[in-house]
């Protein structure tokens, strides 16, 4: 890791509703960023598409009025604000590329209010209320890892939380950490499963942590949306897979503590990196391997 970056990585995590202005979004989330700078961020995270509901819901043509582009207005008052406060923040937006394309996008702004660069969510689910392959063009940036001041960052979004691949690909580029922004609960015809549902998010995500001894931060957002229910449960796992610090389902601004030396001591005892049998990985490329 760079010398210029201290032992601990503070990353603040904001968990919020989304009401249907962005201006007021933008405000209310503005202000949790500063609150959590005055706590000890270094590393500040939104939820996904923070300025708007979850408008993947329904597929209507109206709702790509919400986009807008990268640099834009949204990354230019974040970027001043990181400025001000000393911060690098990560945020979730929808990504107007040109007439007709659209991504899903997280920013990430350094200390210095520079632009970092940008990843686009490279998993497009489409799922009972989850219509996001309406919205979004699938990401062609690949698996990045942003150099900042307090940290190598590796951003992923939501349903790519689920794919080990991801996760494996980031942290070999190598990320100190795996934030994800998120924006997941239960459907109402599904409330029977809420409880498994949101076991198996946690679990997977706390076993990416395991796996390729990083840190791991899922920022998700709150409140009943048409007919999903977010649960919030923000959280950061350690690279041994403990949970560091969780949220209930309430509005919240977590700032984390997470201490660089565990991703040696986690690598070190289980070196999963190191036993990994690159020359047996050939199959991995393939869509399905049974019928060949």
């Amino acid at each position: 890791m760079p010398a210029t970056h201290a032992d601990q990585l503070r990353l603040g995590l904001i968990q919020t509703h989304a009401d249907a202005q962005a201006a007021a979004n933008l405000e209310r989330t503005t202000a949790l960023i500063r609150r959590a700078a005055e706590e000890g961020a270094q590393v500040v995270c939104t939820q996904e598409l923070f300025l708007s509901p979850y408008f993947c819901q329904v597929e209507s043509d109206e709702h790509f009025q919400l986009a807008e582009p990268i640099p834009g207005p949204t990354t230019e008052a974040l970027g001043e604000l990181a400025y001000e406060l000393g911060v690098v923040i990560v945020a979730s937006l929808f990504e107007k590329r040109a007439p007709g394309l659209f991504h899903n996008t997280a920013v990430v702004l350094d200390a210095d209010g520079s632009l970092v660069g940008r990843y686009r969510k490279m998993h497009i689910p489409d799922d009972p209320r989850f219509y996001e392959k309406f919205y979004f063009t699938p990401g062609d940036l690949g698996f990045q890892v942003f150099d900042t001041q307090f940290g190598r960052l590796g951003v992923l979004i939501c349903w790519d939380q689920w794919y080990p691949e991801a996760a494996r690909l980031t942290a070999l580029a190598g990320a100190e950490v795996l934030i994800y922004p998120t924006a997941i609960g239960t459907w109402q015809g599904e409330l029977e499963l809420a409880g498994a549902q949101h076991d198996a998010w946690r679990t997977v995500q706390r076993s990416h942590a395991i796996t390729n001894g990083v840190f791991v931060a899922a920022i998700n957002r709150i409140g009943k949306e048409d007919e999903l229910e977010f649960w919030g449960r923000s959280f950061v796992a350690a690279p041994d897979g403990s949970v560091l610090a969780e949220a209930n389902g309430d509005e919240a601004v977590m700032v984390v503590a997470c201490d660089r030396s565990q991703i040696d001591t986690a690598r070190e005892g289980w070196p999963f990196l190191r036993d990994r049998r690159i020359d047996a990985y050939a199959g991995l490329e393939k869509r399905w391997l049974a019928d060949e």
